[in-house]
């Protein structure tokens, strides 16, 4: 189960980050050419991070590099590491912020302020979620 759950993971981290990239651009053009805030295609954002995040949560409990794993040796390990603090705490930050992006442009009638919220908070939460992607072990590429 785990085997299939994380090459779900991993099929999934795909689609999230082609869902954010759209956005993103979509958005983009949407503010540069004072067009009204489409909230659906942000919607797509916002619904692929979320069902990225509960199968890495899911993940992250059953797994026994999840949270068994806190110990000063597993610490020094680089990978380790990365697999149980800081890609998991990275991503729940990136995902908060692309959730407040779209719940805060929901609640704004200016459609150039409402695109440029949602703009920077995706942008910020795609950086942040490519930054800590273990490219190196990631099974898509293997």
């Amino acid at each position: 189960m785990l085997t299939g759950m994380k090459h779900l993971h991993s099929t999934l981290a795909i689609v999230l980050l082609i869902a954010l990239v759209i956005s993103i651009i979509v958005t983009l053009m949407n503010y540069l050419n004072n067009k009204p805030y489409n909230r659906k295609i942000a919607l797509i954002g916002f619904i692929s991070s979320h069902l990225q995040l509960l199968i890495g949560l899911i993940i992250y409990f059953v797994s026994p590099l999840g949270i068994q794993a806190f110990s000063g040796e597993n610490m020094k390990n680089s990978l380790s590491r990365l697999y149980f603090l800081e890609h998991p705490l990275m991503m729940i930050i990136a995902i908060i912020l692309i959730t407040i992006g779209y719940s805060k442009a929901k609640k704004i009638t200016d459609a150039k302020k409402a695109n440029q919220t949602v703009l920077i908070m995706y942008t910020i939460g795609l950086i942040l979620i490519l930054s800590r992607i273990p490219w190196s072990t990631w099974s898509i590429l293997a």
